[in-house]
């Protein structure tokens, strides 16, 4: 660890030590971190990764922290903040190619994986494109979404996503299309092949801003009045069963408001998992197992997780 500590400050890349993972997820859970890396540009994350892999040092990409899960232990490694980078996000007029409604008009915006996809939805709606409307309310950056294939309300990212820049496990930065990205449901394969995400391209057709804004405030509206968004949780602990909706299945085991110390199945959403204060990683992990076996043992439907634990 002294090592990849030296050089990253010969490198002139900040890092901390020893930082509480607690402060930068959503779920306001994890111990420390050995060290906690903060680049300022793609430069810096690649270098970074490039300096952890020779030091040995094991490393985990961090975004929102929105869907994931520290143990209490912390992170016996090299936790790398990708979203302490400030990309900008760029707008290519006019994109012309197969495939689309030749009726209409799309445009190409380019971001970073460091951008927050509301901040991206918002820049959509500024130049009138629609297409993401579905996003807005997802609380995680670019990369991390495009990394598990958000979705909501009937929309995932597959569904506007042209292009991915990426550093390979190689070392190599390289562009591939969507189509080669194996997205699907909560997945992509970057989840196999070791790939830092750099950057995305989307295709966004021209809309009408009013109507992007009403669909964005829409969404926005059911999120805040179905969702548990005043107490910390990672979203959807549970990914959708083929032919159910995980929520349903749990509440109809009458688990809605069932804990084990301080994580409880939210009273407002029970496909939510929160913590009430002071929960555990254990208190959490603990909670979904027991959900888990009383759905399977009441209704025959093996929930599986989406959140992401993150093993220390």
């Amino acid at each position: 660890m002294e090592r990849l500590k030296q050089a990253l400050s010969a490198a002139g890349i900040a890092y901390k030590e020893n930082e509480p993972l607690s402060a930068h997820c959503t779920f306001r859970i994890g111990g420390p971190a050995d060290v906690f890396i903060l680049p300022e540009n793609e430069a810096q994350l690649c270098a970074a990764i490039k300096l952890a892999k020779e030091a040995n040092v094991k490393y985990y990409l961090l975004g929102n922290g929105s869907n994931i899960l520290f143990e209490d232990a912390g992170y016996r490694g090299a936790v790398i903040n990708v979203s302490a980078m400030k990309s900008a996000i760029g707008i290519l007029e006019n994109i012309c190619f197969p495939g689309k409604d030749p009726a209409l008009t799309y445009d190409a915006v380019v971001v970073g994986a460091d951008k927050m996809l509301s901040s991206l939805c918002i820049t959509a709606l500024e130049n009138s494109l629609t297409g993401l409307e579905f996003a807005y309310g997802i609380p995680g950056t670019v990369g991390g979404a495009v990394y598990m294939n958000a979705g909501a309300y009937g929309g995932e990212m597959k569904d506007v996503l042209v292009s991915v820049r990426y550093l390979t496990a190689e070392g190599e930065i390289v562009e591939i299309p969507a189509e080669q990205l194996d997205l699907r449901y909560r997945h992509s394969i970057f989840e196999e092949n070791g790939g830092c995400i750099l950057s995305a391209k989307f295709h966004l057709a021209r809309g009408n801003a009013a109507d992007i804004r009403a669909r964005m405030n829409d969404l926005m509206a059911r999120r805040k009045d179905k969702q548990p968004l005043d107490k910390p949780s990672a979203g959807s602990t549970f990914k959708r069963p083929v032919g159910a909706f995980a929520a349903a299945l749990i509440d109809q085991c009458g688990l809605r408001g069932y804990r084990h110390g301080g994580a409880a199945v939210s009273d407002k959403h029970c496909g939510f998992v929160v913590n009430l204060g002071g929960a555990t990683c254990a208190d959490v992990l603990a909670l979904c197992d027991e959900v888990r076996a009383i759905v399977k043992e009441k209704t025959g439907y093996d929930l599986e997780k989406e959140i992401r634990v993150v093993k220390a």
